[in-house]
């Protein structure tokens, strides 16, 4: 019950925070469409967020709450307790602040040669390159800000306290609204579309600023005090860190894939890169409410059933992880590979958004969604590892699919274009987690057991039916779907509606819920009164 209610609460602020960004895509894709200035602050936005989901969200956070929580939890005679675990977030802190400024720093100044490396071929396109580097100079000091966020959040997630590290990217995608439509109306009466480019890049900075002072008023509000002070490598900074460096690239396959992808969707054609990014909104919908959701609270929780050597617990738990996990991305996959082309023309296609462009979006998706369900169990099978301060092992795994990765985008991009590109990714995040898993099962950290594919066997089921009633909908509606607003309205919730009922109704009759789960849910018995339910072990 309380992974459920914790993935509850971050999955239901998540899902907001996705709710604002699919709105700030939807205007930036018909006020930009996919061209010039659309690719250049994609590019932009990339560097920074990737990076921060490769160093702040990824190696640092799987690294740091592992170490923050078993001190937090130690008593305070081995030296453990809240001033010990304070103590070592602000020597932490102290020492991150100056990396932050030195990294940052470092990459502005030499942003054009970053530029060059992942998009060399802008330099063919006048003025692409240099309004690319540009604007990358103006959204890279996110980086730095939203890094200290994360550690903010880390700290308040150790504490259990997991509502505003998930509420904070509402902040992020409210100031971008924000800056696309001050843009749109001074790129209207300019008729530029780099000045509305330019003010979105402005917004990004603005945006990890008001995310900086939530999260320092809610980390003072939760009555944790840190400090920023001068930097020491105490013992434990340095254990940190020996955990960041193999951390940083087994935590960040995903995202360090996404610099591949980069690389090789800028040497297509003008606005590949765009639509990309455009069609991966649509699959980060359910992998970032799941994902996010299901890698925040397991990783403290999972720590704490290990530094009590509880193992028989800590499997229960990456079972039931496991099986919130398919529940939710099954369906999820096959709904959004069915309905991708009625999405897609009902939201992005309209403004500077040509339906030509809607049409490859559209097979960007079903591409992509192929890797859904691995995408997210990624994130349940890697905090196994890093509760353990293991971080090597998905150093190794990672680099095998990357290089995998690198190979199949050598082979399928030049005859399949950005649908292969975005195929590959699918296929090696699949690769990942299935290398992830028999590792675990080897070390007999975690198993599926009869009872737990059982349940993932039945999903299936429940899914298969779903997309057959979907598959028949789908073409019943196809003048709706660019209509106008009402037409779009009710034929996608007719979509919407008619899929979920079908996937839950089957579910329940063919046993893929845990009844007993439902039950205790709707009894909303206080969590600390509470066994965990019906384990799948």
């Amino acid at each position: 019950m309380s992974l459920v209610r914790n993935v509850g609460t971050i999955g239901g602020l998540t899902l907001l925070s996705r709710i604002f960004g699919f709105a700030r895509d939807i205007l930036l894709a018909r006020v930009l469409g996919a061209g010039l200035a659309a690719d250049a602050f994609q590019l932009a936005f990339v560097l920074p967020n990737t990076f921060r989901r490769l160093f702040a969200e990824g190696a640092f956070s799987v690294a740091f709450v592992p170490m923050y929580t078993r001190t937090l939890a130690a008593d305070p005679s081995e030296g453990g307790g809240e001033d010990a675990a304070n103590r070592f977030a602000s020597d932490v802190l102290s020492v991150f602040v100056w990396v932050l400024l030195g990294f940052s720093a470092i990459a502005m100044i030499a942003m054009p040669a970053i530029v060059w490396l992942l998009a060399g071929e802008y330099q063919e396109v006048p003025g692409k390159f240099e309004l690319a580097v540009a604007l990358s100079r103006t959204t890279f000091p996110y980086l730095g800000l939203v890094s200290l966020v994360a550690m903010l959040s880390g700290v308040l997630n150790a504490h259990s306290k997991f509502a505003p590290g998930a509420f904070v990217p509402v902040l992020l995608n409210v100031v971008l609204i924000t800056g696309i439509v001050t843009g749109y109306f001074l790129g209207k009466a300019s008729g530029s579309d780099q000045v509305i480019a330019w003010c979105v890049a402005i917004a990004v900075s603005a945006s990890g600023v008001a995310q900086l002072v939530y999260m320092a008023w809610a980390t003072r509000k939760a009555g944790v005090k840190l400090q920023v002070r001068a930097p020491r490598f105490t013992k434990d900074v340095r254990k940190l860190g020996m955990l960041i460096l193999p951390a940083t690239f087994g935590a960040g396959v995903y995202q360090i894939s996404q610099f591949v992808d980069t690389f090789f969707a800028t040497s297509l054609e003008q606005g590949s890169l765009t639509l990309l990014k455009y069609a991966d909104r649509l699959n980060q919908m359910p992998l970032g409410i799941v994902g996010i959701a299901l890698g925040t609270a397991i990783l403290p929780m999972l720590a704490r059933h290990i530094q009590s050597h509880d193992d028989a617990g800590a499997q229960r738990l990456q079972a039931n992880a496991v099986e919130i996990a398919c529940l939710l991305t099954l369906p999820a996959a096959v709904a959004l590979a069915i309905c991708a082309p009625a999405f897609v023309t009902a939201f992005f296609v309209g403004g500077k958004m040509s339906q030509a462009h809607g049409d490859t979006m559209a097979a960007i998706v079903v591409a992509l969604v192929c890797g859904l369900p691995s995408y997210v169990l990624v994130k349940v099978f890697q905090p196994a590892f890093f509760s353990r301060e293991d971080t090597r092992t998905p150093v190794w795994i990672a680099a095998g699919t990357l290089i995998v990765n690198i190979a199949v985008n050598i082979a399928v991009v030049p005859r399949f274009g950005i649908v292969g590109l975005a195929g590959a990714t699918a296929f090696t995040s699949t690769l990942n987690v299935a290398t992830l898993y028999i590792i675990l099962q080897l070390r007999g950290w975690f198993h599926f057991t009869a009872r737990l594919g059982s349940r993932i066997a039945r999903q299936i089921v429940a899914s298969a039916v779903m997309g057959g009633v979907l598959w028949a909908l789908m073409p019943l509606m196809a003048g709706r779907y660019g209509g106008n607003v009402f037409e779009k309205v009710w034929s996608l919730a007719a979509l919407c509606i008619s899929g979920m009922l079908v996937f839950f109704v089957t579910a329940y009759l063919v046993g893929a819920l845990d009844k007993d789960l439902l039950a205790q849910l709707r009894r909303r018995r206080p969590a600390a009164k509470t066994e965990p339910v019906t384990p799948t072990d």
